[in-house]
């Protein structure tokens, strides 16, 4: 019976403890790099592989299924004793209910990941100081990817992960590494925190929870009916683009978006899109090939 105990226990044990927030996929692609030995490169895909999947990052548990499908290629450009010159590609999906489709939520090019990195240096997240930039970028990006989740799932329902996000964003100002000022660009890590958690920009948020969890979730019994919810949902965007034309968010949501979009319209029931057309490409004018490819 003791016997019986211990192993029903053990297994429940490792179930929780590979039961973490993401599955992510890791790479580290230096093909562009002059280097013989690349075992440095294997040894940080491996290091990151494990900070990213084996750290819990919040107080609640996920179970196997419910984990999150999510990927960071690091493409690195140039390789200098511990300096690496790099841009980091971030996506993330969530799975549609009652069905196989997984559906885009975020793909993002972070073109400042430069970072320092000594092989076999231990990456830990440190919430209340800044470790190394490789850390806090990895870590800024994953609460950008719970955050987005949560929204898809409750309406501004990520609010606490984006402020975490928010923190080390704060963090990390003084590191000297870009991505993290207000100064460094107008499309970088500070400005994308900083206009999700703007009331200047709240239809991105009600966006994504409209678009996902009234809209594609609903699109297995009721096609016709969730067709109309994702079109006005998409609809709201125009308020957004008169209080702030060509916004950054807007591009960042059709990024991960816009085939989708495209596809779910030129498919199944038929709704009028001529209004939806002519939003998509006042708020979405550098895909205007694909709103005018839809077929309805």
């Amino acid at each position: 019976m003791h016997k019986k105990f211990v192993v029903i226990l053990s297994v429940l044990l490792s179930n929780l403890a590979a039961a973490q927030e993401l599955n992510a996929t890791v790479s580290v692609n230096a093909d562009f790099v002059n280097q013989t030995n690349q075992q440095i490169f294997k040894s940080l895909e491996r290091s990151l592989n494990d900070l990213i999947n084996k750290t819990q990052w919040t107080n609640k548990q996920y179970a196997e299924h419910e984990r999150i499908n999510c990927s960071f290629v690091f493409n690195i450009s140039q390789y200098e004793s511990d300096r690496f010159t790099a841009a980091l590609q971030v996506q993330s999906q969530r799975p549609v209910y009652e069905s196989t489709y997984e559906t885009p939520v975020f793909n993002f090019q972070d073109k400042d990941a430069n970072f320092l990195y000594l092989e076999f240096q231990p990456l830990v997240y440190n919430p209340n100081g800044f470790e190394t930039n490789l850390v806090s970028l990895v870590t800024y990006y994953v609460y950008i990817i719970l955050g987005l989740d949560a929204d898809t799932f409750s309406l501004r329902g990520g609010t606490e992960y984006y402020e975490v996000a928010q923190r080390i964003v704060n963090l990390s100002q003084q590191s000297g590494f870009l991505g993290w000022s207000q100064n460094d660009g107008l499309r970088n890590r500070f400005w994308l925190i900083d206009n999700i958690l703007s009331d200047t920009f709240r239809e991105y948020r009600s966006v994504m929870y409209d678009y996902h969890r009234l809209g594609l979730d609903t699109m297995g019994d009721k096609q016709l009916r969730a067709k109309e919810t994702i079109a006005r949902a998409l609809l709201s965007f125009e308020t957004m683009n008169k209080r702030r034309p060509n916004s950054f968010l807007a591009q960042v949501f059709f990024d991960a978006k816009s085939d989708e979009i495209q596809q779910v319209f030129s498919d199944g029931p038929s709704i009028n899109i001529t209004e939806l057309q002519e939003t998509l490409n006042d708020v979405a004018p550098f895909f205007a090939s694909k709103w005018q490819s839809i077929k309805y």
